[in-house]
């Protein structure tokens, strides 16, 4: 397959976007990109927001070129990027940190509400300058409009979204309003409300690769386990703990001058799920129980099967942001942004019991202050502080309580030349790390990051860039300090205070054709890692558990990805255009033995075809996720799946007001679907067949 889609490539040569409905959208999370960016980068907004829009913002993505989600059921999803996640991918709302434990473990949520975006915008590649040392992946962005920054045309708007999926019963309902109270005042509200079953599977609950392993093992096992494990292996159809609810909403108020903007919003979040795939969570939790009689340890064992752990989540953020044009002489504007957020969640046993709570007290805030040309360089200097006070309590806290402090200042800048344009920027930032009982040494890190760029037009619809940045990452809190079960995950997880920063030196070259009948984007990207840190299994057991370590190599990551939009012309009075992404990534250990890292994505090819006039809007998507063999030692290999979608919208004029009725068929083969990005991939497969019914207004 990887020579089918490297042929592909070359024939349709680059970038993405319905060829019918080009519209300019801007990258609105990097303050140069009115004049263009080197960095490849995805806009979802609009129409295609609304029809790819889930539960997560890695599901949300998961059908970009180059993106993909690392699940945990579908009520968790953290984006992939490149091949990147976890630590190294920044999610962000409105520019400032989303603030909570997602990048602590895969089953930890990222606190940001897809059904609330305006627009979500993806960086794809280091972006380390704007952000920090945890871009070194890239960002996801998600515009809100929490704080509005003008005064609406009308006095009161906004929309309205309802659905309604049979598979796990799920149902959805978000509204969004934005108005002013006078020429100055401008104001927002949003609420939402998600609520879903455990959902159906096409199949076994554990993967074949899963089973055949088992039962490996299980020759080796006395009669009576072996008996155990076969009832195990009868769970299928329905994936328990995959159930999920979710509501919140915020409001926010500002002031619109003629020179600028301030204002705030609060934002609330309440969230449970399941723990999916972590079935040792009660097992593990029993057999701790050495002073609990024999009989009596089998009853309550028994017992606590009957349930599933689940996370119990809530949040409350207060963002405050305010912009001044023309501040003073030589400056286009200053704009500060400051989100604080009070996050906490409770890990609860399958028997009620709560066995970790996680408090998370964490704020971030941001300058930019634009300034006229210096040199003939337009450009935005900056300045960035973060501070958040994590703790994990419980039998089961497998990181301690860690205090962080970063500090980073930036200038990212633009020139133009006759025949290209040059980026250019620097960084530098200080983090520290301090544990709060002072079990573990502090650690200090000290990260530069540079990057140059070029933009060149060799015609008015056809355009190159390349970029190189040379960036680093200081480790994370879990990397180095995580030593204990984490039975969420099935691992015992042992991290590392010794570790140093990691380095990189990411190459990419990008080319886009954009015209009202097509529209193509290409991107070939190559990575060199010193001191890359990865967790490795080491085929050991510690609990019961597999363990796990945080270790360091250096390490490639090669890849391309592609995407093209074709207008092929009309049929019956509608439009008909066909679409292609793709996606390859190569990642591994750049040592004496060339080992592929683990969790790496597979291969990915997806057609669709569309026919849409002003009233109808029909569409056919198939995806053909390949299998991955290039697995870690240890890791099991994953099998390839298709996925077929059907999409069909029907507008409707309602007075002032305009009316979505949409149906969405998602996994219409009901295929076995394992994402090999997740931690859970072979207890945790995707839904099965999905039917979704919804209607969508705007007034």
């Amino acid at each position: 397959m990887r020579k089918l889609l490297i042929i592909i490539a070359l024939a349709c040569g680059h970038q993405v976007a319905l060829a019918n409905d080009i519209e300019e959208i801007r990258v609105t999370v990097h303050p140069l990109s009115e004049e263009g960016i080197a960095q490849s980068s995805t806009v979802v907004s609009g129409e295609e927001l609304a029809r790819e829009v889930q539960g997560s913002l890695g599901e949300t993505l998961s059908n970009e070129a180059g993106i993909s989600s690392a699940s945990f059921g579908t009520a968790v999803g953290r984006p992939v990027i490149h091949g990147l996640g976890g630590a190294r991918v920044k999610t962000t709302e409105d520019k400032i940190d989303s603030l909570d434990v997602s990048v602590i473990s895969g089953d930890h949520a990222v606190t940001i509400e897809p059904f609330i975006a305006d627009q979500v915008t993806v960086l794809k590649g280091a972006s380390t300058l704007l952000f920090g040392s945890n871009a070194i992946g890239g960002v996801v962005d998600v515009e809100t409009g929490r704080i509005p920054n003008q005064i609406p045309e009308k006095a009161i708007g906004g929309r309205l979204e309802l659905r309604g999926i049979d598979n796990g019963d799920a149902t959805v309902a978000a509204v969004r309003l934005d108005g002013s109270l006078s020429e100055n005042i401008a104001w927002h509200l949003d609420a939402f409300s998600r609520d879903a079953d455990d959902y159906d599977i096409p199949g076994f609950v554990e993967s074949a690769a899963q089973r055949a392993a088992e039962e490996e093992e299980e020759h080796e096992e006395e009669e009576h386990e072996e008996e155990e494990h076969e009832e195990e292996e009868e769970e299928r159809d329905i994936l328990e703990g995959s159930r999920s609810s979710s509501d919140g909403g915020a409001f926010g108020l500002s002031f619109v001058g003629d020179r600028g903007f301030a204002g705030f919003s609060v934002s609330t979040l309440n969230r449970e799920y399941g723990l999916v795939g972590g079935h040792g969570h009660e097992e593990g939790h029993d057999e701790d129980e050495e002073h609990e009689g024999e009989e009596h340890e089998e009853e309550e064992h028994e017992e606590e099967e009957e349930g599933v752990g689940m996370i119990d989540m809530e949040q409350t953020r207060f963002d405050f942001e305010a912009q001044v044009n023309n501040p003073f002489a030589g400056f286009e504007y200053i704009n500060f942004r400051l989100g604080i957020n009070d996050y906490e969640h409770q890990e609860i046993e399958g028997s009620g019991e709560v066995g970790t709570f996680f408090d998370n007290d964490a704020w971030e805030g941001r300058v930019e202050l634009r300034h006229e040309p210096i040199g003939g360089f337009d450009g935005v200097f900056g300045l960035q502080l973060n501070n958040r006070e994590f703790s994990a309590l419980g039998e089961e806290a497998f990181v301690i309580p860690v205090e962080s402090d970063s500090v980073g200042v930036f200038w990212v800048g633009e020139k133009s030349f006759d025949n290209f344009d040059l980026e250019t920027g620097v960084r530098l930032e200080e983090v520290d790390h301090s544990p709060i009982d002072g079990s573990l040494p502090d650690r200090d890190f000290t990260s530069f990051s540079a990057s140059l760029g070029m933009v060149r037009n060799v015609s008015e619809d056809f355009a190159i860039s390349g970029l190189l940045d040379i960036t680093s990452r200081t480790p994370s809190i879990e990397e180095l300090y995580s030593n204990g079960p984490h039975l969420a995950t099935n691992a015992f997880e042992i991290g590392d205070p010794n570790l140093d920063e990691e380095s990189a030196v990411a190459l990419s070259f990008t080319s886009n054709y954009r015209t009202e009948l097509i529209n193509l984007n290409a991107t070939l990207y190559f990575m060199t890692f010193d001191d890359y840190i990865f967790q490795a299994a080491t085929g050991e057991e510690e609990d019961e558990l597999p363990v796990f370590v945080w270790e360091q190599g250096d390490a490639e990551f090669t890849g391309l990805d592609a995407s093209a939009d074709v207008h092929l012309g009309t049929l019956a009075g509608g439009d008909v255009d066909m679409s292609v992404r793709f996606d390859i990534v190569n990642a591994r250990l750049d040592g004496p033995v060339r080992e592929d890292l683990p969790r790496i994505p597979a291969d990915t090819l997806a057609l669709g075809l569309s026919w849409k006039n002003l009233l109808w809007h029909a569409r056919v998507n198939y995806k053909r996720v390949s299998a991955q063999n290039d697995v870690a030692e240890f890791e099991l290999p994953t099998e390839e799946y298709d996925d077929l979608s059907v999409f069909l919208n029907r507008k409707i004029e309602v007075g002032n007001s305009e009316l979505d009725l949409f149906f969405h068929g998602r996994n219409l083969t009901d295929d076995e679907q394992r994402n090999h990005a997740s931690i859970v991939k072979d207890f945790a497969p995707a839904p099965g067949r999905r039917l979704e019914v919804g209607l969508r207004m705007k007034f």
